[in-house]
């Protein structure tokens, strides 16, 4: 991965040796530079899943670039400088006007974009593309890669790190082997007022359960929105009250030391100039309190902010944006040395869309979490084991599909075993060198239980499975 200066006399980016993280070398995953700072004290690690696929393009918005207004007319605020307008970065990239407060962590080299970033898959369904995005891989496991994270850091240390998820539900991230917590505020997970509005009208008139159920509704803090009183305090259970108790949480000498958060809202198919404003403003506001939640650990801490795929680049006919590729990731907090956008900017222009459609991905997302595991907290070769993977299919069955080999099955009519095996020695006796496959065979006689007629299967080339049923027509 490579980092790009844009525009003739704008520093916009990195090169290999120059700091992402703050000071020292170390790597960006594959191919690239991160940097890595020395803070002294306990490092923290927070990741924000932005749920919803967050648009890349209003986030941090390529201004600069000729492309824009021809793709999203409606969706681009004023330039920098007018009345609501866009908050400048570098003449090239600016943040949306809902990110005062990012603004400001930009200008104190405490924000760093990462633009047009995707993971390997190609997913445009929320959850499969949220599930790749946990788990690390380019398939869905049942661990996620910050959970993995935490085992790779136990190996290399006596102490067990600590990790907590902020809400009422633990997200696959942080799922697996590794002990993991999770926190949020009372009543974070109580069903909507609706509910408790429709069951209060339902039992009103009953002279026992109605005057009980509105007695404990008042007791449990519901207002005017129920009761036709006070309303509750509501705030309490937004993305920034939870960031702030977060902060605190991993502030305390003793506390957790990598946590996993989530904001939703961000699926804007329709109307998104409107819509967008408020999770924006939530990120912004809940990134502020986390800082002010940290304290001084915020010097020791990198936020990593991220989402499962972009948006279209060219709005949709109802002033949204659909399911993309490619979208924006931040990185934040004390130990970074941001004040830059970095990335390989593809352009907007003629032919540089992904299927005429998508922002085209220029960096794996999945090497930005492991510069910071490498480079933050110090993995070394733990980082790529949370994420290297490997999976059946590329790992094994390709390989084969490359080769003109593919699956060569056969079952035994009769129902017996020893006929099964008369076929496994005349596969044998066919190809004598062919050591994959002996081996192969082996094993299945050895640990293959049959269930129904033994069968069995194997990968043979074309002429090979040809020259194999010459030969099973025969017995």
């Amino acid at each position: 991965m490579t980092f790009f200066a844009h525009a003739p006399g704008v520093p916009h980016g990195l090169s290999r040796r120059s700091a992402i993280l703050g000071l020292g070398g170390a790597v960006f995953g594959s191919g690239g530079a991160l940097a890595v700072a020395a803070a002294p004290g306990d490092k923290r690690f927070v990741v924000v899943l932005l749920r919803g696929a967050m648009d890349g393009l209003s986030a941090v918005v390529p201004y600069g670039d000729p492309g824009l207004m021809a793709l999203r007319p409606e969706l681009v605020p004023p330039p920098p400088g007018q009345d609501k307008g866009l908050l400048d970065l570098d003449g090239m990239f600016a943040l949306h006007p809902a990110l005062t407060q990012a603004h400001a962590m930009y200008r104190a080299n405490e924000l760093l974009a990462v633009h047009a970033v995707a993971g390997p898959w190609r997913a445009r369904s929320h959850f499969e593309a949220q599930d790749y995005l946990e788990s690390g891989a380019e398939r869905r496991l049942s661990t996620g890669w910050l959970n993995r994270t935490v085992t790779a850091m136990k190996a290399g240390s006596a102490a067990q790190p600590r990790a907590i998820a902020i809400g009422a539900t633990m997200p696959l991230l942080l799922r697996g082997a590794a002990p993991a917590a999770n926190w949020a505020p009372h009543g974070f997970a109580e069903p909507k007022d609706a509910l408790y509005q429709t069951v209060l009208a339902l039992n009103r008139d009953d002279r026992i359960t109605g005057p009980a159920i509105a007695s404990g509704l008042r007791a449990r803090g519901f207002g005017h929105a129920v009761l036709g009183e006070m309303e509750r305090d509501k705030g309490r259970f937004a993305f920034p009250a939870l960031a702030l108790a977060a902060g605190a949480l991993l502030r305390a000498p003793d506390g957790p030391r990598l946590a996993a958060m989530e904001l939703g809202g961000w699926d804007t198919h329709t109307g998104q100039a409107n819509r967008i404003v408020t999770p924006l403003s939530q990120l912004d506001s809940g990134l502020a309190a986390l800082r002010d939640g940290l304290g001084e650990a915020w010097k020791q801490t990198v936020v990593l902010v991220m989402t499962e795929f972009g948006r279209t680049a060219r709005m949709n006919g109802t002033n949204g944006t659909d399911h993309g590729t490619a979208s924006v990731a931040f990185l934040a907090g004390g130990a970074i040395a941001g004040g830059r956008v970095a990335g390989n900017w593809p352009g907007l222009g003629a032919g540089r869309l992904l299927e005429d459609r998508d922002l085209a991905p220029a960096t794996d997302l999945r090497a930005i979490a492991k510069g910071v595991l490498t480079a933050h907290l110090g993995l070394g070769a733990g980082a790529p084991d949370a994420f290297e993977i490997k999976g059946f299919v590329p790992e094994y069955i390709r390989p084969l599909f490359c080769e003109g080999k593919g699956p060569f099955r056969w079952a035994v009519l009769s129902g017996l075993p020893e006929d099964l095996a008369t076929t496994d020695d005349a596969i044998l006796a066919a190809f004598p060198n062919h050591t994959s496959l002996h081996r192969w065979i082996s094993l299945a006689r050895e640990r293959v239980k049959f269930q129904g007629l033994p069968a069995r299967i194997c990968w043979l080339g074309y002429g090979e499975r040809a020259k194999m049923g010459a030969i099973f027509n025969e017995l």
